[in-house]
């Protein structure tokens, strides 16, 4: 290559002062993101509440013989159908509270706000828990439906008892014991990231203490957790449309542009 004569510039092109510059990384608008992470939370809540209302429908542990069998021979409707439905739905429900979480670290690492390193993974791992126990606990429910409706299987009436006891003690004792540490870490991180108001902390504390300590098998316990979650995606979602439409997602090491709360 020819070099440039003393005291003349280099042609355009030449060098390594020349190279291309590196395209524009393309970023989405930080409203758009927010509102996703709000929607999600919203259908996490409803899919979780009726696939939940549908897998649970089965005859519980006081159901006689006759009842059992009308049940699962499809003699009202073939609710089996209407179980294997919720069976369906629930991942979907799980989906979006994995999204749901993962998009709520974002935002508190990216509010430049110290965190715990500790409670931000308490809050993940508690999460990911939550979510495997939901899944084994509705599989225990609607196994015979599945069985009786996709395999023709023989129905036991004993074995019909026994499988929703076995889920509703996954769901009742561990899972919600692990929603209840996803309540607390969410509350402590977003009252560190000055995301959350402070009634929502002092009513996040309250429900997470419910549903630790409670021992019941009532479904509103169950119905708890959605409930709330259902909450903090509104408020996620008021804060979402403050946000200036002109505004991107930060870089990883950026914090937020603006104030969250």
């Amino acid at each position: 290559m020819l070099q440039p004569a003393p005291g003349e510039a280099a042609p355009p092109g030449d060098g390594p002062a020349a190279a291309t510059p590196a395209p524009e990384e393309h970023r989405r608008s930080l409203r758009r993101a927010a509102i996703l992470t709000a929607t999600m939370g919203i259908a996490f809540s409803v899919l979780f509440v009726g696939s939940f209302l549908l897998i649970t429908s089965v005859p519980n542990a006081r159901a006689t013989d006759d009842q059992i069998r009308d049940f699962y021979t499809g003699g009202a409707g073939s609710p089996t159908i209407a179980t294997a439905a919720g069976l369906y739905v629930l991942p979907f429900s799980g989906i979006a509270f994995l999204w749901f979480s993962v998009a709520l670290r974002m935002w508190a690492a990216a509010s430049g706000r110290t965190q715990g390193f500790l409670q931000s993974n308490l809050q993940l791992i508690s999460g990911i828990v939550f979510v495997v126990l939901m899944f084994v606990a509705a599989a225990s429910f609607a196994v015979v439906a599945t069985s009786v409706e996709y395999a023709g299987g023989r129905i036991d009436p004993v074995a019909a008892r026994e499988f929703p006891i076995f889920g509703s003690s996954i769901v009742l004792f561990f899972a919600m014991r692990m929603a209840a540490m996803f309540v607390f870490t969410t509350s402590s991180i977003g009252r560190q990231a000055g995301i959350l108001p402070t009634w929502f902390i002092v009513a996040g504390v309250i429900v997470g203490l419910f549903l630790l300590f409670s021992a019941t098998f009532t479904p509103l316990l169950v119905l708890a957790f959605p409930g709330w979650v259902f909450v903090l995606s509104l408020l996620l979602l008021r804060i979402a449309w403050r946000i200036p439409p002109d505004l991107l997602v930060p870089r990883p090491g950026e914090t937020l542009p603006i104030q969250p709360r």
